[in-house]
């Protein structure tokens, strides 16, 4: 009887210190309120100087975008000037081989890859987070045919993936948002899965399973706040790489239709006279470049940020 006894009698004290320090992790996360958490990520970030220059740079497209209607002196369909003007203050970056106002165009098409970019994003994360998590908390065959479907999916290059889906759809915005999520579903779901599998490893996932919590709210409220650090850090490169898709998308005739205003097709439309109208692609292109490396500098700041936490 003694024997028997001894055994589960050693286990009460280490899984009351498993459930305590499950209880003490929960209220240190409660401790900061939003505010707090807040001013000090925007310490840290102004701290950066990688991020400050990224956010500076997102920030002032952010403007544009959003003051398009306001700053912008001309309609990006209309012809209010001859073609391929050189630029003057009344077209400040000349005007295309239709007659339209260059800078016009530009500050409009970063509506468009400001609203297509982060939702193409932000659908990929959501969906192969999903599965990630889901993935590497079960583990066992369904770990391992989901990861041999992932492999499949990252053996063919992104842009052969989302050629495949555009053609065979047909090129409009919710076609983009949905063949750049859908291309970006693989990859990040073996993200998320290798971080769930040191998470769930974790004392304060074996608290939660001794207070018999469920499985999504395992997943939802203890793993997940866990690695969300890692995935705000790729989401925010992967928004870079949406960038670049979508400029690609337009560049190639498989984005936005025209006469709406993008990028990626201004840069087609104007590659003709590169030598002798410059303006025409450099405008664009530059901007492009600009919204990447910005994305991609906050990114590294983030990371650093991280690391010093």
């Amino acid at each position: 009887m003694s024997d028997s006894s001894t055994p589960l009698s050693s286990d009460i004290p280490q899984a009351a210190a498993i459930g305590d320090q499950g209880e003490r992790g929960r209220r240190m996360r409660q401790v900061s309120p939003p505010g707090e958490r807040l001013r000090t990520t925007i310490t840290e970030i102004v701290r950066s100087k990688s991020a400050t220059i990224g956010v500076v740079i997102l920030v002032f497209w952010i403007f544009v975008a959003i003051a398009a209607p306001i700053i912008t002196p001309y309609s990006p369909t209309e012809m209010p000037g001859s073609k391929l003007e050189s630029p003057s203050g009344e077209h400040w970056l000349g005007t295309d081989h239709l007659g339209r106002d260059v800078m016009s165009r530009l500050f409009w098409g970063t509506r468009t890859v400001l609203l297509l970019a982060p939702i193409s994003v932000f659908l990929g994360i959501l969906m192969g987070a999903s599965v990630g998590l889901f993935s590497g908390y079960v583990g066992g065959r369904i770990d391992m045919l989901i990861m041999r479907a992932c492999d499949i999916g990252m053996a063919f290059p992104y842009y052969l993936i989302y050629i495949l889906i555009i053609t065979s759809i047909g090129p409009s915005a919710f076609n983009v948002v949905i063949s750049i999520s859908i291309g970006s579903i693989p990859a990040i779901t073996r993200i998320v899965r290798s971080l769930v599998l040191d998470a769930r490893t974790q004392d304060y996932v074996s608290a939660a399973r001794l207070r018999g919590e469920r499985r999504w709210y395992i997943l939802a409220r203890e793993i997940f706040p866990n690695v969300s650090g890692p995935i705000i850090v790729d989401a925010t490169i992967r928004v870079g790489y949406a960038v670049m898709a979508i400029g690609w998308f337009g560049f190639f005739g498989l984005g936005i239709p025209p006469p709406t205003p993008d990028w990626g097709g201004m840069i087609n439309e104007g590659r003709l006279w590169i030598f002798m109208m410059p303006w025409v692609t450099l405008s664009p292109a530059i901007a492009l470049s600009s919204l990447v490396i910005a994305l991609n500098l906050l990114a590294d700041g983030i990371r650093e940020i991280a690391k010093q936490r």
